[in-house]
């Protein structure tokens, strides 16, 4: 019997304490951005904060004249503490920073907090043979993985690793990458490139931010397309041939007015060049007799 009471005992203290660890607050906050842990509580001793798995690690603390920050990014407000807020910000916060964290004052655990990191998320929509920019975090190694889902399913492919500055392109996408001032570029993209790119922390093991890209509309390069032929109306198509008779009768005319001006200018000329021709020849016959004529010849009036 009093076997049973002590496990009944040990089993209401397990649940006593699984649910004041799951009563802590969650608080969520994008990757670099700051986070603030609540602790709204009375104490007029020195509050300090630690991760829960380091309790001897104090992080920031205040007492009654100041406030402290013993590890970079962590900070407390005097003012507030002074009211009674014992918050704890966590600027700049990334996956090495996340997990539990617990304040304590005059040797108590006053507050719990479990911070959370969440992917940054960026909509991308770009044209086909652009250049897809990316930025990307080169103060912890990190993986860019493509992730596509298709009818067969989910694909997830490595495009690269970066380390620092060092860019080490996956054999597909060695010619089509780049690293500059802290951005990866893709170039040449094209519409089987849509889907999700994933800038993974590989030491954390997070997602740093995703990129959901979208490649539609016209490439870069321009295509020659066919116009479409408008199907003609009865009525346009009489328009057009009673148009083109016009012409062609209009054209016949002007075509035989300018052959018979033609014919008689021709005409005129012939006449011009004929009576030219008989005066010609007239006044060569005159010439012909006063050179030749014995009668008046001068030497014939001497003789006589």
């Amino acid at each position: 019997m009093e076997f049973c009471r002590s496990a009944l005992w040990v089993l209401i203290l397990l649940i006593i304490s699984s649910g004041s660890e799951s009563a802590a607050p969650v608080v969520k906050v994008e990757y670099n951005g700051t986070a603030v842990l609540p602790c709204i509580e009375r104490c007029s001793g020195v509050a300090s904060w630690t991760l829960t798995h380091k309790s001897t690690d104090i992080l920031a603390e205040c007492d009654q004249t100041s406030c402290r920050s013993l590890k970079e990014g962590y900070q407390m407000i005097h003012d507030k503490y002074l009211k009674g807020d014992f918050s704890l910000i966590i600027t700049e916060a990334d996956y090495s920073k996340k997990g539990h964290y617990t304040c304590d004052c005059d040797d108590t655990d006053k507050c719990d907090a479990e911070l959370q990191i969440e992917a940054l998320r960026t909509s991308v929509q770009i044209k086909p043979g652009d250049t897809l920019v990316m930025d990307v975090d080169e103060s912890v190694p990190v993986e860019v993985i493509y992730q596509c889902t298709r009818e067969a399913g989910t694909s997830n492919v490595q495009i690269c690793r970066v380390i620092g500055k060092l860019l080490q392109p996956s054999a597909e996408y060695t010619n089509r990458t780049s690293l500059s001032s802290s951005a990866l570029e893709l170039r040449g993209v094209n519409v089987s490139d849509s889907g999700d790119y994933i800038i993974r922390d590989t030491r954390n093991n997070g997602d740093i931010h995703i990129y959901t890209v979208e490649v539609t509309g016209d490439s870069k390069q321009p295509q020659i397309q066919e116009k479409e032929e408008t199907p003609i109306s009865d009525a346009q198509e009489s328009m057009k041939i009673v148009s083109l008779v016009v012409f062609s009768v209009g054209a016949l005319i002007v075509a035989v007015v300018g052959v018979v001006l033609l014919f008689k200018k021709n005409m005129l000329c012939f006449k011009k060049s004929a009576k030219l021709s008989t005066f010609t020849y007239k006044v060569d016959s005159c010439n012909e007799q006063n050179i030749y004529s014995p009668e008046k010849s001068p030497l014939n009036h001497q003789q006589v």
